[in-house]
């Protein structure tokens, strides 16, 4: 806040990155250095005490978060936290972030039941801080392409939404060990539903709201060296609508699959490939380029630019709303199905 009391939208912020696994060093760190956030984000430190951790772009490294105390001694006060951990260290990180006066980017999930949402949103207020999740898929292009053509009507109103996603393991992520981190609940606590199921259940969110009934179905069908589903299907019920969730690591092939059946056509993301569908006439765009591995810091930049704006005007309510809707339909997905979230 300037001295006139304006919005100071000029403001650098400081931050860390904890956690230097696959996600923070292919579009975590890329995504910092890209415009919009270069401009506005700094990352200054980076926190990972494995001892395969090394240093990225001259980006110090330290092994531990209490040497950021003493950093900030010598090098000036930090702003935020990134988290770039498993699951598992979410919450915790999170509350103790919070503690310390940081406000706090996080991987997905953030929570995964109501009271973790609340106990956050609570720890939030009293710090008078923001925390924010990375549901970094809002920027797919694909994605927003999908959802102009359902608010400009081009289908009529929807009464169908179909969500696919066929991959045949867990990500293995930088680590490349036998058993993925993804797949151990001690790491993870869950599977494919924690995994790419918090991408589909935010875009879902965002374009019908919370459901009004939920029915589930989480299992193992092919990996049994792991201890969490491979495989999860949802059925969100909603006034004269319904969508559904299948998600497998347990798949023959790669497959992402999106579609909207409306009253007057469809909406399909297959692939690389848009397809809308309405009135006799029928459109295709190929976002394969954009769909690209090598894109996704470009979506994460546009991510941390608005985390940059939330910062300024103090956002608080609308990210921590996002992460309890999340929470709420991954604890129901789970109680439904007979395994509670985080077990």
């Amino acid at each position: 806040m300037r001295p006139d009391g304006a919005m100071d939208f000029s403001r650098r912020y400081r931050g860390a990155v904890i956690g230097l696994g696959g996600v923070a060093r292919a579009a975590h760190l890329p995504g910092f250095a890209a415009s919009p956030a270069r401009e506005r984000l700094d990352i200054v430190v980076t926190v990972d005490g494995s001892p395969a951790a090394t240093p990225v772009d001259g980006i110090p490294l330290v092994r531990h978060r209490d040497a950021l105390r003493l950093m900030q001694r010598e090098t000036g006060p930090l702003d935020f936290i990134d988290i770039c951990t498993p699951t598992a260290s979410h919450l915790e990180l999170t509350l103790w972030a919070l503690e310390q006066g940081y406000h706090v980017l996080c991987e997905k999930p953030v929570a995964l039941t109501r009271a973790e949402a609340e106990r956050i949103a609570a720890a939030a207020r009293a710090a008078d801080r923001v925390v924010f999740p990375c549901h970094q898929y809002r920027y797919n292009p694909a994605w927003r392409a999908l959802r102009a053509a359902l608010d400009s009507g081009a289908i009529g109103r929807w009464h169908l939404a179909e969500f696919h996603v066929h991959r045949l393991a867990a990500d293995a992520g930088a680590a490349r060990t036998p058993k993925p981190w993804r797949g151990l609940a001690a790491e993870s606590r869950g599977g494919v539903l924690l995994d790419h199921g918090s991408h589909l259940i935010y875009s879902l969110l965002d374009v019908a709201g919370p459901p009004a009934a939920l029915r589930s179905w989480l299992g193992r069908l092919r990996h049994s060296e792991y201890d969490v589903e491979d495989t999860a299907h949802l059925l969100l019920e909603y006034p004269e609508r319904l969508a559904l969730l299948f998600l497998t690591w347990a798949g023959g092939h790669r497959e992402n699959l999106i579609r909207f059946v409306g009253e007057r056509g469809s909406v399909e993301w297959r692939g690389g490939m848009l397809t809308v569908t309405g009135d006799g006439r029928e459109s295709h765009t190929d976002f394969s380029a954009q769909l690209d591995k090598a894109a996704y810091a470009g979506w994460f930049a546009q991510l941390f630019g608005d985390f940059a704006a939330a910062l300024d005007a103090g956002e608080r309510e609308r990210p921590l709303a996002d992460i309890a809707g999340v929470a709420a339909v991954l604890e129901d997905a789970y109680e439904t199905a007979g395994a509670p979230a985080g077990a």
